[in-house]
């Protein structure tokens, strides 16, 4: 990165890059020199870079290359575990025509970043009471979030079920399979439900669900596998990713009853909105 600016600037670096499929990275990036605030699963942080930091190769042209004083900054959810104290996780969708992403994508091991020294966001367990259980919604990178609360708790939260619900168009962007698909093998209290919507693009014939997460739901997969419907008094509902996808589950939750959580009025759907 020999175009960016002074590293004194930068006060992280990148430890770990993979690239788990096309359009997808892992990123891991810890700080240096000072020490990772302590944060809830699901909650986020933020990385930046400077304009004059190298895009990827197939990036479309820059809408920041006027703004050469600023750091590029956006905001992630975290994928590492909140006991995890060296370094955060991040799944990154490449964006051509953003502004951060492509610079991200031009990172290598050992490359400065900007990390943001505050981690926030509403987005976690804490406001769901401890008998319930939980039923975790998301498309695309959404599942980063749900990442960081099954390492955390899953183990020691066996008095209640889990189970992940993640959409996506292919199989291959499915990011974390391997892991969850272990952790259903190996953990009584916890369910996997992949599903995708175009099958027929896919090189060997898909065996799994086909559709989308709201089909999940509708078609009461989740009561088949817990031998029970979730309800409000029983279950909470996380949703994160794709924002027609949070819409039309708000719509079918409500139907059933949930109401959305907020700070004044405590309910049983949390969500998070955001595009990549």
């Amino acid at each position: 990165m020999s175009d960016a600016k002074p590293d004194a600037e930068l006060n992280a670096v990148v430890t770990q890059r993979m690239e788990v499929a096309p359009g997808l990275i892992i990123l891991q990036v810890a700080p240096r020199g000072w020490e990772l605030p302590a944060f809830e699963s699901g909650q986020y942080a933020v990385l930046g870079l400077p304009p004059a930091a190298p895009r990827c190769p197939g990036s479309e042209p820059d809408p920041e290359a006027a703004k050469p004083e600023r750091l590029i900054k956006r905001a992630y959810s975290i994928a590492s575990s909140s006991v995890a104290n060296s370094h955060l996780e991040f799944y990154v969708a490449l964006v051509r025509s953003g502004g951060l992403t492509p610079r991200l994508w031009a990172l290598r091991l050992g490359d400065p970043v900007w990390l943001g020294r505050k981690v926030t966001g509403m987005f976690t367990l804490g406001s769901v009471p401890p008998d319930v259980h939980v039923v975790l919604f998301s498309t695309g990178t959404g599942i980063a979030p749900y990442i960081s609360m099954l390492r955390t708790f899953l183990a020691e939260q066996c008095h209640r079920r889990f189970v992940v619900v993640h959409g996506a168009r292919h199989s291959w962007d499915l990011g974390y399979q391997s892991e969850l698909i272990a952790l259903h093998r190996v953990c009584r209290n916890f369910d996997y439900v992949p599903i995708i919507s175009r099958p027929q693009e896919e090189p060997i014939s898909w065996s799994g669900l086909a559709g989308h997460c709201q089909d999940v739901w509708t078609s009461r997969v989740v009561d088949r596998l817990w031998g029970f419907r979730p309800t409000p008094e029983n279950t909470h509902v996380f949703l994160c990713g794709n924002p027609a996808m949070i819409e039309d589950m708000l719509q079918l939750l409500a139907q059933d009853g949930f109401r959305e959580h907020t700070k004044k009025a405590p309910g049983q759907m949390h969500l998070e909105k955001y595009w990549t």
